[in-house]
């Protein structure tokens, strides 16, 4: 089901009440974080059910099954060229900026208590992410709402109604109908999207305060510029490439924006998002494999996020770094950023497991110096990630020459 038009204006004007609130009543405003929570799990309660029949419907009516390891491999690939130049992007602007400058930041005045929960927490090696993608059972998966683990059944149950033949086409259509009726849940969760984005603002500016931008104000602006700087430049180029144009992509997708924004969540964006895309032209098949991967694996704002952070704390401390060193920075973050997403407060925990890499050049509680702002700037990686893989999803498919263009300016023009 669409949501209403006039969503995103009830969120914005949603967000507005919730950092006023959050200014001139925190006690108040922290009271409200129930309706965030809320509202983001009430969102990650249909994903799992909605991924499910969205691939197995998809697949199933393929009539090459191997395309669905074709669109599987391009999308890694895709991914792993993007991420590499959204670290590099970050890197290069944090190197020339220099945010961290003038900090003079003491190690040895480091709380390393306010990090040992990241410094201390088992970080997923890639055999272990590979590993944890595989479900203990398969029920177990559902229940614990693991995007990759639902999305490896889901390949696996479409591809066995693929060769079912005739003898599947009923549970197809059964399991196609369910999804007809998870859209419809998520229309009904989507009228309380305001209330869900004005209790986490509400929240976040009662606990943390607005003061708490001014005192990392450049490096916050630095990030939001590089994002802007990644998302216009480079997200434009690659939509062109499609042949199609990024801005009424975005308008298109305001909506899902404004909720992101106001939930720091991009999986609270994940279902009408995938719905959408269907609509402007990309074959469900494409929908349903990219994008949950995408949000595994093309994390384009966190990958700014990584090296900007640690650009900021090596100057921050005034430990100077090469760019031999920069360069290992990029190739371990390659690898350990892609369990970011599958253990809670991941990003710290990356950041953590890669400083940690480096020998001791770095300080592994150096991390202490973005905990304040790190809530702040969850907004723009949230923001970045959302049209990272809604342009994903149109790069794939123009690859591989399933795109419907003249479909996808109609949905962008609203007709």
């Amino acid at each position: 089901m669409s949501v209403s038009k006039s969503l995103y204006l009830q969120v914005l004007v949603a967000v507005i009440l919730g950092v006023l609130l959050g200014h001139f009543a925190p006690d108040l405003a922290q009271q409200m974080q129930p309706l965030g929570d809320g509202f983001v799990k009430l969102v990650r309660m249909v994903i799992a059910p909605i991924i499910f029949v969205t691939v197995v419907v998809g697949i199933a009516k393929l009539t090459d099954t191997l395309e669905v390891g074709r669109i599987g491999l391009k999308a890694i690939i895709y991914f792993e060229i993007l991420t590499t130049v959204a670290m590099i992007i970050g890197l290069l602007v944090g190197h020339l900026v220099e945010p961290g400058l003038g900090v003079h930041a003491d190690p040895k005045t480091l709380n390393r208590s306010a990090v040992a929960q990241y410094t201390n927490a088992p970080h997923l090696t890639v055999p272990q992410f590979l590993l944890n993608i595989i479900p203990s059972t398969f029920v177990d998966a559902f229940a614990k709402g693991e995007i990759l683990q639902v999305l490896l059944i889901a390949v696996l149950f479409g591809l066995a109604l693929a060769h079912l033949g005739d003898r599947g086409k009923t549970l197809v259509k059964v399991i196609d109908e369910t999804g007809a009726a998870m859209f419809r849940i998520i229309g009904y969760i989507m009228k309380v999207a305001p209330l869900g984005a004005f209790g986490a603002m509400a929240f976040t500016i009662g606990k943390y305060g607005i003061g708490t931008l001014a005192q990392l104000g450049i490096l916050m602006a630095c990030f939001y510029v590089t994002c802007a700087l990644f998302v216009f430049v480079v997200m434009a180029i690659v939509m062109r490439i499609c042949g199609l144009r990024l801005w009424p992509m975005m308008r298109y997708i305001k909506d899902e924006f404004f909720i992101v924004l106001g939930t720091s969540s991009s999986e609270a964006a994940l279902p009408t998002l995938m719905e959408k895309l269907e609509r402007a032209g990309i074959p469900p098949t494409m929908v349903g494999l990219v994008v949950p991967l995408g949000y595994a694996f093309n994390l384009d704002g966190t990958s700014i996020y990584f090296t900007m952070a640690i650009t900021f704390i090596s100057q921050a401390l005034d430990i100077p770094l090469s760019w031999g060193d920069y360069l290992v920075i990029m190739v371990v973050l390659l690898l350990t950023s892609k369990g970011a997403a599958a253990v809670t407060g991941g990003g710290f925990i990356t950041l953590a497991a890669t400083l940690g890499t480096m020998n001791g050049k770095v300080p592994v509680e150096g991390i202490v110096l973005v905990l304040g702002i790190d809530r702040f700037m969850s907004e723009a990686r949230a923001i970045t990630n959302l049209f990272g893989n809604a342009v994903a999803a149109f790069a794939i498919a123009a690859w591989e020459g399933k795109l419907d263009r003249v479909r996808a300016k109609l949905a962008f023009d609203g007709t």
